[in-house]
């Protein structure tokens, strides 16, 4: 756990990557998300709707939350995703948007 200096210090960090972002003009939304012991699990099960508290499944990592930005190739995303605060301690996944044929 981080103490409220720590804290205080990564929300800074967070804060200047997003405004990097802006500037480099890649940001399109994003949002932080609560620990997964907020988490609500729901599954469809024989026509029938179950929610139940707690995270999906037991695991180290969990997702923090989620940038979307918008970059003219996989490099870019790369340097992007490079410097986010929790790349030097965890791990960050790119993945492109699924994108659809129009109706």
């Amino acid at each position: 756990m981080f103490s409220p200096e720590e804290q205080a210090a990564e929300f800074q960090a967070y804060d200047s990557y997003s405004k990097w972002l802006v500037d480099q003009g890649w940001m399109r939304g994003g949002e932080a998300l609560q620990s997964v012991a907020t988490a609500t699990k729901v599954q469809v099960r024989e026509g029938k709707t179950l929610a139940t508290d707690g995270p999906f499944a037991e695991t180290k990592e969990q997702l923090g939350g989620l940038y979307l930005i918008e970059c003219d190739n996989l490099d870019q995303a790369i340097d992007a995703a490079s410097r986010i605060p929790a790349a030097k301690g965890g791990t960050i996944e790119v993945r492109p948007i699924m994108e659809f044929p129009e109706a």
